[in-house]
């Protein structure tokens, strides 16, 4: 991605081009709801909320069919519509999956042609979620630093003292038993414009403000307010506050009735008029933090009738499934209702059934076909009662048949 590399900087961000076209491509085609298309190729749900519960009102959000395929993601990706939030649980070198490398070492190569497709297809206001070992995480940071990532939070899933009673032989592993997964929060680097390079937001924002040739003071004026003006919005320290809409369309309006004329527009993204407060709110990454929640998440781990086991209810039937609880946790803090989740490396796809249950789109793969059949029968077992037939993906790469629940 040339255009999206700042003079003398080898990191992808998001380039202007990038952001116009991007901005442009928000519609209801990438919030996953064209009607033409909302059956077909899916799996339909239907079931009771997730426990973690939305901030939407349950009974109000419509719920939209998830999308389930079988085969190679890499070749699925173009295909999908554009995410607001992508869900990662792929490979953890630990050799626990065929493909799963067998040391972390093997991770970031691994890794690479998946956030390459990430960062061409991602929007600036996606979020990537990525779940890992400590040490794997640690491996592909570098990788996702490259491409644009920016790291936000890393979260901790304590899973309890239970998850290893009787298990661990100090003596024999030399280490404290390990309790925990991370998810690694990432949002994308956005940049602009500024005399040819490419700059943060906050550079560009006090840039252009600059370049109407007006005073800072006079952002006071323009947003209605004491000083926050300047001190929150033009400031070029850690203390930038990002502008709300209302904020930055006050700012682009002043400048542009109030600077030298000729140089507008100011605050554009496409050089032919002035940034809209919405297409401004775009250029970051959505964030619903609720109440009590921290980086800390303390969940046993996974027991009782949501833990999928075999037939003879011993043997678990995928080492690595997540709480619906904690999955649901993230897509909502960082989407809304009818934004399109991408559940790349889909196993168990509970992705999906955590999208589903909040009323988001999720587009899942699974390449392995033991997975890709249970996580179907997963998605018939959470179809609405009394629903006799409806659509799914079941053949490679997304070919899709009919899949019939039982009357």
């Amino acid at each position: 991605m040339a255009e999206g590399r700042a003079k003398g900087d080898s990191t992808d961000v998001l380039s202007p081009a990038r952001v116009r076209s991007d901005l442009l491509s928000v519609s209801d085609d990438d919030r996953g709801i064209r009607a033409s298309e909302e059956i077909a190729g899916s799996v339909l749900l239907a079931a009771p909320e997730v426990g973690d519960a939305t901030p939407d009102d349950p009974a109000s959000t419509p719920r939209i069919p998830p999308r389930l395929y079988r085969g190679d993601v890499a070749r699925l990706y173009h295909r999908w519509p554009r995410p607001i939030v992508i869900v990662s649980d792929g490979a953890y070198g630990l050799r626990s999956f065929p493909g799963d490398p067998s040391t972390a070492d093997g991770l970031a190569r691994w890794y690479e042609p998946h956030v390459a497709a990430w960062t061409e297809r991602s929007l600036p206001s996606t979020t990537l979620w990525f779940w890992n070992t400590e040490l794997g995480w640690a491996t592909v940071h570098p990788l996702l630093a490259r491409n644009g990532w920016e790291f936000r939070n890393c979260h901790i899933w304590d899973k309890g003292v239970g998850h290893v009673a009787g298990n661990s032989n100090t003596r024999t592993l030399r280490k404290f038993p390990v309790v925990s997964e991370i998810c690694v929060q990432y949002v994308r680097d956005v940049r602009l414009p500024v005399r040819g390079r490419l700059v943060p937001l906050k550079v560009w924002l006090r840039h252009e403000w600059r370049r109407a040739g007006l005073s800072l003071h006079l952002a006071n004026t323009a947003c209605g307010v004491a000083n926050a003006g300047t001190r929150k919005y033009f400031t070029q320290c850690h203390l930038w506050y990002f502008p709300p809409p209302e904020a930055f369309a006050r700012l682009a309006d002043y400048a542009n009735r109030h600077g030298a004329p000729s140089g507008r527009p100011y605050f554009s993204l496409d050089g032919e008029r002035p940034a809209t407060g919405l297409e401004w709110a775009r250029l970051r990454a959505k964030f619903h933090c609720r109440a009590g929640i921290t980086n800390v998440w303390r969940e046993p781990a996974m027991r009782g009738n949501e833990r999928l086991k075999r037939t003879n209810r011993t043997a678990c039937v995928h080492a690595n499934q997540k709480p619906l609880k904690l999955l649901a946790r993230i897509i909502e803090a960082s989407s809304d209702p009818g934004d399109v989740v991408w559940e790349p490396f889909g196993g168990l796809c509970s992705v999906a059934v955590a999208a589903y249950r909040t009323g988001r789109a999720c587009y899942s793969a699974e390449r392995l076909a033991d997975f890709h059949r249970l996580a179907a029968g997963r998605i018939r077992g959470e179809a609405a009662e009394g629903r006799d037939q409806a659509s799914g993906c079941d053949g490679a790469d997304g070919a899709c048949s009919a899949v019939r629940f039982p009357g």
